[in-house]
C-alpha cells in the first residue's frame, strides 16, 4: 500500500490521497551553512488524509472544503496551487485543472499535510496532463516547494536524511496501528528549530526489520525526536498531550511527529487503537483524534 493511490472516473477526473506523513523518531545532526538543518528521520505514513479530485479545466482553480478547510482560508497561495504552477512550468505545458481539496488533516501540525497535499497534486496532474517527467526530476520540482516533498511523493516508508532531499529504503515494518492526536495549535517549523538550543545528535538509522510492533516501540526508544523540547516550550500543551498518549492502556510509544504540535500512539492493532482514540475523544473534546493503520509497504 503506497501512501497516494489514485482512482480515474468515466468524466476523466483523477482522485488521488494524501496520507498523514509521520516522523517516527526525528534526529537533527547538522546544520548547512545556509541554515538549513540536517536531518536523520525514519518517515512512515498513516491510512488517514486528505483527498484530492482533479478535473480537466480550461483555467487553474482550487476549491477546499473538509473539517479543516478553514485553516487554509487566510492562505494567499495554497501547496496545490503552488505545485500545479510549478509541474506546469517545468513539464511546458498549460496550468488548467479544477481541483478540489477535502482537509481532513490539521494545518500547519507536523504531519505533512501541506506537502502531502502537494505531493498528491504533482501525482494527480502529472496523470490528468498526460505528462512522464522522472522521479528524480519530479523530486526536485517537489524540493523546490518544501523539504517534506520528496518524501510524500515517494509515498512509502523511507530513511529521511539531507534536509529531506535524500532518501533510502527503509526496512520493512511490521503492522501497527497509530493514534494521531492534535491541540488545535499551529506551531512554525522555522521558530521550532530557531527555539532548538541542544546539541546535535548522530545519525541512528533504522537497519533491521522489527518483528512486530512491540519490536517497534523498543527500537524507536533508542531514538528521538530532538524538536519535542522546544515543541514544548512554544507549545506546553504538547508536553500534556504527550502525557496522556502514554498513560493510555496498550500504548508502546507517545512521541511527536515533525515539528508539531500533532503527536501520536502506536499501537499494537486496530482494536487497541480505536478503543484509545475514542477515549481521547471522549475526554479532550478540542482536540483532533484519529486512529489509523501504518502504512508499512508499498503496493
Amino acid at each position: 500500500m503506497t501512501a497516494t493511490p489514485f482512482l480515474a472516473s468515466a468524466d476523466g477526473a483523477v482522485e488521488a490521497f494524501a496520507a498523514a506523513k509521520v516522523n517516527l523518531y526525528l534526529q537533527v545532526v547538522g546544520r548547512r551553512a545556509d541554515g538549513y538543518h540536517l536531518l536523520d528521520s525514519l518517515v512512515a505514513f498513516a491510512g488517514v488524509g486528505d483527498r484530492l479530485v482533479l478535473r480537466p479545466a480550461d483555467d487553474l482553480s482550487l476549491c477546499i472544503d473538509g473539517p479543516n478547510a478553514g485553516a487554509l482560508a487566510v492562505e494567499p497561495d495554497n501547496m496545490v496551487l503552488k505545485a500545479a504552477r510549478a509541474l506546469a512550468a517545468a513539464a511546458g505545458v498549460p496550468a488548467k485543472a479544477a481541483i478540489a481539496l477535502t482537509k481532513r488533516l490539521p494545518v500547519a501540525s507536523g504531519i505533512g499535510g501541506g506537502s502531502a497535499d502537494g505531493a498528491a497534486a504533482l501525482r494527480g496532474l502529472c496523470r490528468l496532463w498526460g505528462i512522464s517527467p522522472d522521479e528524480t526530476e519530479l523530486a526536485r520540482i517537489g524540493l523546490a516547494l518544501g523539504a517534506d516533498l520528496p518524501v510524500c511523493l515517494a509515498g512509502r516508508p523511507a530513511r529521511m536524511s539531507g534536509i529531506g532531499e535524500i532518501l533510502a529504503a527503509a526496512p520493512v515494518l511490521p503492522p501497527a496501528w497509530l493514534v494521531l492526536v492534535n491541540p488545535g495549535v499551529g506551531l512554525s517549523t522555522p521558530a521550532v528549530f530557531k527555539a532548538r538550543q541542544a546539541a546535535f545528535s548522530s545519525p541512528a538509522p533504522l537497519m533491521e526489520a522489527p518483528a512486530d510492533a512491540a519490536a517497534l516501540a523498543e527500537a524507536l526508544a533508542g531514538r528521538r525526536n530532538d524538536l519535542t523540547e522546544p515543541a514544548v516550550r512554544l507549545a506546553p500543551v504538547i508536553g500534556e498531550m504527550l502525557e496522556v498518549i502514554a498513560g493510555q492502556a496498550d500504548c508502546l510509544l507517545a512521541r511527536m511527529s515533525g515539528s508539531g504540535a500533532t503527536c501520536f500512539g502506536l499501537f499494537a492493532d486496530e482494536a487497541t487503537a480505536a478503543a484509545a482514540a475514542r477515549r481521547l475523544a471522549a475526554s479532550h473534546a478540542a482536540w483532533w483524534v484519529a486512529a489509523a493503520p501504518l502504512v508499512s509497504r508499498a503496493a
